[in-house]
């Protein structure tokens, strides 16, 4: 088994790098967690300022971009962290803007894309302008940020449990090439349910013709699912 578990380690490292239990989302290797006021001051320690029009927004440099900054909470938990550009800019730009972020995301150790066969890269041809506004298109790209850190052991510990609620341990002792593959299946299944917890995306918004990108860093375990209703 322990082969077995290393193999899967191995055929996923070059694009998912690692498979620890999930810490919750970051921002600025904050956690988006606790409670709002302990965020700001958090935030503030960063080099944010409360706006002076708006103590609701917090400004400041993100990226090397000029961004406003939002604090989000359900039941006085924080649960998004959402920024947006302050500038605005013209459809050329914003094309750039989006792919340069898509490659900055691919290229980050720890992030991987919601789905692996994605790329969400906006081709050079493609008339945003027109999508956006008669066909209503979205253009967004999402990400799940990841733990830093990898070792077999870390993978075996997360794995033998699921897989022993599904397999019996002869099965596990002594794998057919059929029963591998729906292992790795599993695996993976479980890995990205783990990680869909920690989303980080981006999207292009819209405002009379100018464009401007606002991110989210969401902590779905702090995210309201109906329990208020």
């Amino acid at each position: 088994m322990k082969k077995f578990l290393f193999s899967i380690m191995m055929l996923f490292a070059v694009s998912i790098v690692t498979y620890g239990q999930q810490e919750v989302t970051k921002f600025l290797g904050i956690p988006v967690d606790g409670s709002k006021s302990e965020m700001v001051r958090q935030l503030k320690e960063k080099g944010f300022k409360v706006d002076p029009l708006n103590e609701d927004v917090l400004t400041g440099e993100f990226n090397g971009v000029k961004v406003n900054v939002y604090v989000v909470t359900n039941n006085n938990k924080v649960w998004r962290i959402m920024v947006s550009d302050a500038n605005m800019q013209s459809v050329g730009n914003i094309r750039i803007r989006f792919n340069n972020l898509c490659q900055q995301f691919q290229n980050n150790r720890k992030y991987v894309p919601a789905s692996l066969s994605s790329d969400y890269t906006i081709p050079e041809n493609e008339d945003i302008s027109y999508e956006i506004t008669v066909n209503d298109k979205r253009y967004e790209a999402v990400y799940y940020q990841i733990s830093a850190e990898t070792d077999s052991a870390s993978i075996m510990r997360e794995l033998q449990p699921v897989f022993l609620k599904k397999y019996t341990k002869e099965q596990l002792s002594n794998p057919t090439e059929e029963l591998q593959k729906d292992m790795q299946a599993t695996a993976v299944m479980h890995m990205f349910e783990l990680w869909s917890k920690s989303p980080v995306w981006f999207m292009i918004s819209n405002l009379y013709g100018q464009y401007y990108i606002t991110m989210y860093y969401d902590n779905e375990y702090n995210r309201a699912n109906g329990e208020d209703l």
